[in-house]
């Protein structure tokens, strides 16, 4: 790391930063909807498109068929997403529940998890008492600990309506590509479809790029790794509409 990085570094542990830091609420991160989204609208539109040039549609069918899948596949993931968040939000209430339930009829044997919790860590004698001692004091920190500790469940929750959104809109956003060659005049068939397929890689890759530019890695190996996860879907929704209309026309 070069020393403008070093300083910068330096700058963010200051101890009234890390304060302001830790002050702020947490937000769960949606790159994952909108990852989801984008990929699964972009496959299940190219498979549309497959599968009308496969069976020799002209170009308004795959732009109709195409629009409708968008709205009604993208309603319906972001439906599944937000009863998929929202199942998991139901489970930790739940738990939370059983857990603060056990705190008023047996503490001691709550206490006793805490402390065997934080022994499991290396905390010994008088600073494990210690630790035991503040977490117990404090019954929302008490609940806390045990969800976070013994059942795994982050602090940070996600939305069930913003990743539905997020969800919707990416599978709005980037399913809409392979259909944009669609929209041109004066194409020919073959040229629309080759179009539509040059650019669904493109919209992986570029996907694959935005997510490595979030998660500060490589965006080349990011960007080729969605190409690579995406395109394949894309190939096999276009063989099965390619396999399909030979054997119906075969029929």
């Amino acid at each position: 790391m070069d020393e403008p990085g070093r300083q910068a570094l330096r700058r963010q542990h200051r101890p009234e930063n890390i304060a302001r830091r830790l002050r702020e609420p947490s937000r769960p991160p949606t790159l994952g909807d909108f990852v989801l989204g984008a990929i699964d609208g972009c496959v299940t539109t190219f498979a549309i498109v497959s599968g009308a040039y496969g069976a020799g549609f002209p170009s308004i069918v795959v732009i109709i068929m195409g629009f409708a899948n968008l709205l009604a596949d993208g309603f319906s993931m972001a439906v599944s997403n937000y009863e998929a968040i929202q199942a998991q939000l139901d489970h930790e209430f739940a738990i939370r529940r059983t857990e603060e339930r056990h705190i008023d009829l047996v503490p001691e044997g709550e206490r006793e998890e805490i402390r065997q919790i934080f022994a499991a860590k290396g905390f010994r004698d008088a600073t494990l008492e210690e630790i035991v001692s503040t977490i117990c004091r404090d019954r929302k920190l008490w609940v806390e600990t045990m969800l976070t500790e013994e059942h795994g469940i982050s602090p940070t929750r996600a939305s069930p309506l913003r990743s539905s959104i997020v969800t919707f809109f990416a599978f709005l956003l980037v399913g809409a590509v392979p259909l944009v060659p669609f929209l041109l005049p004066g194409l020919a068939e073959p040229v629309r479809f080759y179009l539509s397929a040059g650019l669904s890689g493109l919209a992986f890759f570029a996907v694959g790029v935005g997510k490595g530019f979030v998660n500060g890695s490589s965006l080349l190996s990011a960007g080729g790794r969605t190409l690579l996860l995406g395109g394949s879907a894309a190939l096999l929704a276009f063989l099965v509409g390619y396999l399909l209309n030979k054997f119906t026309s075969g029929s």
